[in-house]
């Protein structure tokens, strides 16, 4: 213990409050709890996880009631889905530092382990994806006509992709029920809030990327890109309103590191360039000519997807400092 804090300290002794009081209510500027380790492998892996499993359910559900000017969006999906997820492994590994330590994790399935339940998750998600994959490259041609392509052809593929939408929903969200899932002050009291949270903001990152792959290869009609538009400014209006909750729910200690400082400017930017900009712009780009139009929905693509990368940056970073700061902790437990 510094000089400079034993001073500090004993100031705060002699002005009358005593030592049992110091430690309850500031444990003496130290942090009641540890921190997680996570860096940016996880917000990259919350942030593609999320991509590959909500455009996934956005093929399935185009391929089974989008009609034939639907099949492109389906198509893309598919293929979407399965180059996301392939990181996904990788990121794990490096993240626990060690690749035996991600074989451990499979010996064992622990039900109340969210961080089980992922691993398990992503794996059973990644052999779906990977399979309608292969479908759909065997219906384009990509893997010949005979032999293990006319049997990837002949699988159903409605029914394949209607089987992996429930681990594809499950990997698009879970990621908030994990942050949740901990002590940490800013995750915990928003537990409510966090999985639904990811859930819209992995289908909106999604959207906006199937959005301007389509658009690059102009493989979709325009009655298939103003239909992504929609479903994408319904997902950025449940995520403007959950981001909200968020905000009120943690209060004025807890949501302290979303107000201050880099944190505070980054969940500001959410909320505006990542969430309200693509809301205007795409208000904007219904009253314009064609030309006009497209460019301010390609920008609104590239802002959607830099708000969903930073909004997991933020609520990572955020929940680390939430975890230093010992008052945030006592004051989650007065409210329980």
């Amino acid at each position: 213990m510094s000089i400079g804090y034993e001073r500090r300290w004993e100031t705060r002794r002699q002005a009358g409050r005593s030592a049992a009081d110091e430690a309850r209510d500031s444990y003496y500027g130290l942090p009641a709890i540890h921190k997680p380790h996570w860096k940016w492998s996880i917000v990259l892996y919350f942030f593609l996880g999320g991509i590959s499993g909500a455009s996934y359910v956005v093929a399935t559900l185009a391929r089974l009631f989008g009609g034939p000017e639907m099949r492109p969006v389906a198509r893309a999906g598919r293929y979407l889905s399965f180059l996301t997820v392939l990181p996904g492994p990788l990121l794990l590994i490096y993240d626990l530092g060690r690749p035996e330590r991600f074989h451990h994790m499979l010996r064992v399935l622990k039900l109340r382990s969210p961080m089980s339940l992922g691993v398990w998750g992503l794996i059973a998600f990644s052999l779906f994806s990977g399979l309608s994959a292969l479908i759909q490259a065997a219906q384009d041609g990509l893997l010949g006509r005979r032999g293990p392509a006319r049997l990837l052809r002949a699988m159903p593929d409605r029914l394949v992709g209607l089987l992996g939408s429930g681990p594809a929903f499950f990997l698009s969200g879970y990621t908030g029920v994990l942050l949740a899932a901990t002590a940490v002050p800013l995750w915990t009291k928003n537990f409510l809030l966090l999985g639904p949270l990811f859930l819209s903001s992995a289908l909106s990152n999604a959207v906006a990327a199937l959005f301007l792959l389509l658009s690059a290869t102009r493989q979709a009609g325009s009655q298939a890109l103003e239909r992504l538009e929609r479903l994408d400014r319904l997902a950025l209006l449940a995520e403007l309103a959950l981001l909200f909750g968020l905000r009120a729910n943690s209060g004025p200690v807890i949501g302290r590191p979303l107000d201050e400082g880099r944190l505070g400017q980054a969940f500001r930017g959410v909320l505006g360039a990542g969430v309200v900009a693509p809301l205007l712009l795409q208000a904007l780009a219904r009253g314009r000519h064609s030309g006009m139009a497209q460019a301010l929905r390609l920008l609104v693509g590239l802002l959607v997807l830099a708000g969903g990368f930073l909004l997991r940056y933020v609520m990572v970073f955020a929940g680390h400092r939430s975890a230093d700061d010992p008052q945030a902790t006592f004051e989650l437990a007065r409210k329980r």
